[in-house]
This record gives C-alpha cells, sequence and structure tokens, in this order.
C-alpha cells in the first residue's frame, strides 16, 4: 500500500481478514483447505456481464437517457451472486447464513439430569411427605454436575444430595428441591445448600423432606430437547445468538456457511475533515464514510472505513486498487456529478475500461440519488458503487442499492427492506417532480387493529408523517426517520389522507 494511502486507512477495527481467521481458528490443516476452497474476493463466473452489458429481453434506458430504479437495481443484481461458502468457526459464522442442513449428533440433554439442586430421591420413598409428618432418609453421597461416571446407587430409604445438571443416580425418579427439605441440618426448611467445602458432612446424614415428589418431577430427561438425528437447523437459516448456542451444545465447533462480505467504504472531497478536528473556513466534517459504513454492517458486512481521499484522481485510483485486496464489494460516494472538481468519474470511467470491467456513470429518475455508479474492477471484478455525495442522497442510494447486493452476496433472503402501505398524515400535500421516484424521510406508526384499512391502506390505522424536508443535506431529518415514504414518477403531488408506500427501515 502507498504512503498517501496508507494514512487514509482507518484501523479502529481489527481487519478479520478470512485468511487470518483461517490460521488462527482452525489450524495449518483447516487453513490449506480453506483456502483452496475460497474464490478471491469478489470473485464472479466469468460468464457474467460487465457492467453496463444488458442481456436480451432485458428494459434498456428510457427515451429521455435516465434508468429507473428497476432497471439500475436489476442491472446489479444480475451480475452478483452469493459468496462461495467456507466452513467457519462458530463465532466468526455470526451473522452468517446455513447452506447446509445440520442434524444433531448427540441427544440434548445426553443423559436424565436435574433441574434443581436438591436430592435424588425414589419416590415411593416421599410419598405423602408433609410438614408435620416429613420423610427421613439417609443421604448416601453427593452428585455434582461433571463429577464423573461413578454414581451412588440410592435404594429404600436413601437419597443423593444432587446439584443442577447433574445426571439421576441410579434407582432415583425425581428430585426434591433443597427448599422442600431440612438441608440435613435437623432445624427445618433452608433456603439453600451450604457450600461443600464449608460443610463436607451435608453429602452424608439424614435429610427431612416435607413433601413428596411424582415421577420426573423436576427431572430432564434425555432427549427431551433434541434426539440425536433431529434436524436442529435448516439451510438458509442466519446463525444469530441463539443459533450458534444450539450448534455449540450439540458439539459442532465449526459450520458451513457463507461469509459475511468485506466492504470497504471511502468518502471522496478535499472539503471533508474527520470527526473531532476543527473545521476551518469551507471545510464540513466527513459524515458519509461513517454512516455508510455504520450501514453496511447493519446489513449484515465485515465493513471498513477508509479516510476521506481529496479530489485527486491519481490518489483515488490509487487508494481504490490497494483496497481491492480485502473487499468483496466497494462504495465512494462524492465525485460523481457533473462538477469541474467531481473526480470520481474522471478516476474510475476508464478503469479496467479496457478488459471489458469497469464503472458506468448513469442518470436515474430518482430524487434524491440521481447520479449513480456501478461496476466490477480489478482482477476478481469487485463490484463498486459510486454513489452521490450529499448524505441523504448516499444513504438512500445505499438503500436501495447496496444493501440488496450485500444481502445477495450472503444468501440471505428477500434482498429488499419490507414495504408497507399507510396512510399520509401531513398538512399540505406533498409534492414531487414529475418524471422522478422521490424518496421522503418520515416516521412511520403501524396500525392497532390488524385488519386491513380502506382505500388499499395498508394495514388498520398505519400512519405515516414526513420528517423535514426534501433536501438532500438535510441529515438531522434523516437522523429522525425510521422509514422513507415513495412518491412514484407519474405522482406529482400527494394528498393528506392518501395511501403511500412505506419502506421500512427499523
Amino acid at each position: 500500500m502507498s504512503g498517501a494511502v496508507q494514512g487514509a486507512t482507518e484501523t479502529g477495527e481489527p481487519e478479520r481478514e478470512r485468511e487470518a481467521a483461517a490460521a488462527a481458528g482452525e489450524g495449518a490443516a483447516g487453513a490449506q483447505e480453506r483456502a483452496a476452497q475460497e474464490p478471491a474476493a469478489g470473485e464472479r463466473p466469468a460468464q457474467e456481464p460487465a457492467a453496463g452489458e444488458r442481456a436480451a429481453g432485458e428494459p434498456g434506458r428510457r427515451s429521455a437517457g435516465l434508468w429507473s430504479v428497476e432497471e439500475h437495481l436489476d442491472d446489479i443484481l444480475r451480475q452478483i451472486r452469493p459468496l462461495e461458502p467456507l466452513e467457519l468457526q462458530l463465532l466468526d459464522a455470526q451473522g452468517c447464513v446455513l447452506v447446509e442442513d445440520v442434524t444433531a449428533a448427540v441427544a440434548l440433554p445426553p443423559f436424565d439430569n436435574s433441574s434443581m439442586d436438591g436430592y435424588a430421591v425414589r419416590v415411593v420413598d416421599v410419598e405423602g411427605a408433609s410438614d408435620e409428618f416429613p420423610a427421613v432418609l439417609r443421604v448416601i453421597g453427593d452428585v455434582p454436575a461433571g463429577g464423573g461416571t461413578e454414581l451412588p446407587h440410592v435404594g429404600a430409604g436413601e437419597a443423593a444430595r444432587i446439584m443442577t445438571g447433574a445426571p439421576l443416580p441410579p434407582g432415583t425418579q425425581a428430585v426434591v428441591p433443597v427448599e422442600w427439605t431440612d438441608g440435613g441440618t435437623g432445624r427445618g426448611r433452608v433456603d439453600a445448600m451450604r457450600p461443600h467445602s464449608e460443610s463436607p458432612a451435608g453429602a452424608g446424614g439424614e435429610v427431612r423432606i416435607y413433601a413428596a415428589a411424582g415421577t420426573g418431577r423436576h427431572v430432564r430427561t434425555r432427549g427431551s430437547d433434541v434426539l440425536a438425528g433431529d434436524l436442529v437447523l435448516r439451510a438458509g437459516t442466519v446463525l444469530g445468538p441463539a443459533q450458534i448456542g444450539l450448534l455449540a451444545a450439540i458439539g459442532r465447533g465449526t459450520v458451513r456457511v457463507r461469509p459475511r462480505p468485506r466492504v470497504v467504504v471511502l468518502s471522496t472531497g478535499s472539503e471533508l475533515v474527520p470527526p473531532g478536528e476543527q473545521l476551518t473556513p469551507g471545510r464540513i466534517h466527513d459524515s458519509n464514510s461513517y454512516a455508510l459504513t455504520a450501514a453496511a454492517r447493519d446489513a449484515g458486512a465485515i465493513a471498513y472505513r477508509v479516510g476521506a481521499v481529496a479530489d485527486d484522481a491519481e490518489t483515488l485510483r490509487a487508494t481504490v486498487e490497494d483496497q481491492l485486496i480485502r473487499a468483496d464489494a466497494l462504495v465512494t460516494s462524492g465525485g460523481v456529478s457533473v462538477g469541474a472538481y467531481d473526480v470520481v468519474k474522471e478516476a474510475l470511467a476508464e478503469l479496467d475500461g479496457a478488459a471489458g470491467g469497469g464503472v458506468e456513470f448513469r442518470r436515474l429518475a430518482m430524487q434524491p440519488g440521481k447520479p449513480q455508479g456501478f461496476g466490477r474492477i480489478g482482477a476478481d471484478r469487485t463490484p463498486l458503487f459510486a454513489l452521490p455525495g450529499n448524505p441523504v442522497s448516499a444513504y438512500i442510494s445505499f438503500e436501495m442499492f447496496v444493501r440488496p447486493v450485500i444481502r445477495r452476496l450472503l444468501g440471505m433472503e428477500p434482498v429488499h427492506r419490507p414495504v408497507v402501505r399507510a396512510r399520509l398524515t401531513a398538512d399540505e400535500p406533498l409534492r414531487s417532480p414529475a418524471g422522478r421516484r422521490q424518496f421522503l424521510r418520515g416516521w412511520y406508526e403501524p396500525g392497532g387493529t390488524g385488519g386491513e384499512g380502506p382505500d388499499g391502506a395498508g394495514p388498520d390505522g398505519a400512519e405515516v408523517a414526513p420528517v423535514g424536508g426534501a433536501g438532500s443535506h438535510l441529515v438531522a431529518a434523516l437522523a429522525r426517520a425510521n422509514a422513507l415514504v415513495v412518491v412514484p414518477e407519474e405522482t406529482t403531488e400527494v394528498e393528506p389522507g392518501s395511501p403511500v408506500d412505506v419502506v421500512l427501515l427499523d
């Protein structure tokens, strides 16, 4: 990496390169197998077309030279396939999608065990026990969790002191909680056992039991959760904390998944200053790279933020090329409009052009977010998104085009945010330019009855209110929104009370 580019790379989050994960978590043999299976970053089948090539029968550009939102997204998604599966350690697989069904090799629990701290007993010996007439049993030993395979056999008139999770000793059918006993003290009911280190005699002597327990009481039977051979997780499952815990419980140390894509985010603009530094005249803080990095992580990616790159085509090109080694996708913001210093187009338009790749810049029938760039670059044909520089434009463009690609790389379905219908609540009509699909920030309140509202308004009572104005720089309004209100291309005015489509962000 060049010195100029090294200075631009933020290292606040450790890079979880897949090669390092293999070496650290799977050993040399696992790393070799993984290296043999893993494609190069962003690798796609050779027959996939480059950006801008359109398959026969697909819709082309509109007569006005604008692409519709659907045309642009469809053109992107047809070039993207899920990442190749990898065998990952469990914690490295969190947030990933299973590519194979998982069956249990062992039963859960693997043996009958106690669900309480107390005494393992024969049911017949405690039948009819009460506070007035307690059952008095001889304690023949302790059964701690993980205490080994030598379990005492409990006979008539006997009990074994047992801990939660310990196997049920032979001869017993139930567990009496310690709170139903005198704990061997001879002084009435107790709340807990004394620690074994303080009172080793508690493993012997007599115990008074003040309540009966039926067969199976406070016993977790073998296989009551999962039987050996049971299907426990299906292919396509997203692995969250509960699923990781289940895999560990059935003894799986690794699992085959589609890995989380690595997304590199960078902003462009000589006016950008990192947060925390003093602003000088004409400078602003870089917010896009932070917002888009957070959005990539929210979508399921491993995201790396690169410091802002100045308006210099050679520096930008070098930065992008240096970042390809750790990227399954790259996202830039800024420099895609028609200004004299919008260098992203200058730097990327011809990148890999001779090899059939490169980045194509388009105008979309969309507001905000009219200028967009997309292509696949480098030897591995890594997807690159060149988004507008205004904060709202950049974020909405990410939601519409980048997030679906991240989810496609993960193998997740659906790739889109949920869209619902709601009734517009506003003091005045919403106005939108003809021929543009407008995305306005909004606050969505779901309906309370669960029924359908009249006039196709979606869930009964569901409402959405605009937040802030339509300006693409109004980042504070974006922070107060939980949805996007969609105004179609053919609509120039939406009256209060009208049903509208709403993209849910939370």
